[in-house]
């Protein structure tokens, strides 16, 4: 018997936290906002009123959308928690991550720092040790991520990696491909974890 489809409610996106990024990615960070709204689709996020991940806040909100932000004590002034939607105050980065992964049907990685390249390697861990399904999507605006790609490709190439890790995730180039990505992977992939299986 054919599986339900599985419903998209929450994405939880991973993105850079700095004003000075290309106006660019803070304008396609904007648009996946007003996307998110516009499809009754959560935006799961970092908490912060900057950079990226600000701006598809904001946006988010300005539209009518459902917003969760999840932030750390030690960074509400550094990320200038944006209060006016719901959020989250934890102690530490690894509760942050936790609930926003908990929170979240799939993940959507828009360019970033080392923060964001951080958050995205856990995630992909995790799938790779079978602690879930849910699918991974990147925003890979003039092949800002290729040097990711190469990396997790070059460590499949020496045997360190399975083969099949090179499916793990999806890329798009137009950040208006990002939604109905996320969607064909969930369609694919369905989310939950095996049976038994925990994060730490």
């Amino acid at each position: 018997m054919a599986q339900p489809p599985v419903e998209l409610k929450s994405i939880c996106v991973f993105c850079g936290s700095s004003d000075t990024a290309d106006p660019a990615f803070l304008g396609d960070a904007a648009s996946l906002g007003g996307a998110l709204a516009a499809a009754d689709i959560r935006l799961v996020y970092g908490g912060g009123g900057v950079g990226l991940m600000g701006a598809c806040a904001r946006a988010a909100h300005a539209a009518g959308g459902r917003v969760l932000g999840v932030i750390p004590t030690f960074l509400m002034a550094q990320e200038r928690t944006f209060n006016v939607v719901e959020h989250i105050e934890v102690s530490t980065m690894h509760e942050r991550k936790r609930i926003m992964f908990e929170a979240s049907d799939a993940f959507a990685v828009l360019p970033g720092g080392v923060g964001t390249l951080e958050e995205v390697v856990e995630i992909l861990s995790w799938r790779r040790l079978g602690l879930h399904a849910k699918p991974v999507v990147f925003h890979n605006p003039r092949g800002f991520w290729r040097p990711l790609f190469e990396l997790l490709q070059h460590t499949i190439r020496e045997q360190l990696t399975p083969p099949e890790f090179a499916d793990a995730w999806t890329a798009v180039e137009r950040i208006e491909d990002l939604i109905p990505a996320v969607r064909r992977r969930l369609a694919a992939d369905g989310i939950a974890p095996p049976a038994g299986a925990r994060l730490t």
